[in-house]
């Protein structure tokens, strides 16, 4: 089990979009593992590989009540997403002490290469939707914060940057 360090909101690398896996590798399979691990303990929802500094279309996301129903994602894609938005209190371990009410759609429909590596289509609904869909916005190099007013996003960010010092 290993549980890895968030980068800090300022490091370039969560706002660069990452690199596209080629193909699920025995590598790919540690990070993932890695990832959970590090998932579970925050606790939260979902984590993308940028989050820790690695620069790979990775995601896993468990919105489950019981947990252990990690879903490990490369490269995903929302191919359909439906008109209908769902609100939800967002935060992130790269800013911590802040959230901020954020509505996406309510499901989606999504692209990616599985564990198996076969490319799978899957609809997600409420949390697992929104959870999924902040971690493509990791991977795009964009944050929860990027879906608020500038003025906004700048309070927050010094507010956690406020709250990290003490």
């Amino acid at each position: 089990m290993t549980i890895r360090p968030f980068l800090p909101y300022a490091d370039r690398r969560l706002h660069t979009p990452a690199e596209p896996v080629a193909e699920i590798t025995e590598t790919v399979r540690m990070i993932w593992d890695d990832m959970i691990d590090t998932m579970e303990a925050m606790p939260g929802v979902g984590l993308a590989a940028p989050q820790i500094g690695i620069m790979m279309r990775l995601a896993v996301v468990d919105a489950s009540e019981k947990r252990g129903q990690a879903v490990r994602m490369a490269n995903p894609e929302v191919l359909h997403a439906s008109v209908q938005l769902r609100p939800h209190e967002e935060a992130s371990p790269n800013l911590p002490g802040v959230s901020a009410r954020i509505e996406r759609p309510r499901a989606v429909t999504v692209r990616f290469l599985n564990a198996d590596g076969e490319i799978e289509d899957r609809d997600f609904v409420g949390l697992w939707a929104t959870s999924v869909q902040h971690q493509i916005d990791h991977l795009n190099g964009r944050l929860y914060v990027d879906h608020l007013s500038p003025l906004r996003r700048k309070m927050m960010v010094a507010k956690s940057a406020k709250l990290t010092r003490r």
